[in-house]
C-alpha cells in the first residue's frame, strides 16, 4: 500500500506543477516560483561589524555611514542587522549620482 501512496503522491506533485507552467505559458512575462526563489541564491548576509570590509573603509566610517544614512538595504534578524553585498553596491551607485 505504501508504494501506491508514495506513486499518488508523485503523480499529484508533477499534476501541480504542469498545471502552473500551463497557467503561464502564454505570458512570458510572469515570473516562475524557481525564478522567485533563484533571487535569493546569491544573496550572502553581511554582519554589520563587516561591513567595512566590503566598503573598504574604517570601523568608524562604516558606523557614521549607517547612522546617517538608515535607507541603507538591510534586514534585522534576532536583533542582529544583515546586509548583502548587491544591495550595498547599488545603495552607493544611487547615492553616487
Amino acid at each position: 500500500m505504501g508504494e501506491f501512496a508514495l506513486l499518488a503522491l508523485g503523480i499529484a506533485a508533477a499534476g501541480y506543477f504542469i498545471g502552473e507552467g500551463l497557467k503561464n505559458f502564454k505570458n512570458p512575462d510572469s515570473v516562475s516560483k524557481l525564478k522567485e526563489w533563484a533571487i535569493f541564491e546569491d544573496h550572502t548576509l553581511i554582519p554589520e561589524k563587516n561591513v567595512h570590509n566590503h566598503l573598504g573603509i574604517s570601523k568608524e566610517d562604516t558606523t557614521m555611514l549607517i547612522e546617517e544614512h538608515p535607507d541603507i538595504p538591510h534586514v534585522v534578524i534576532n536583533n542582529n542587522t544583515y546586509y548583502t553585498e548587491e544591495g550595498l553596491k547599488e545603495w552607493l551607485k544611487k547615492i553616487g549620482k
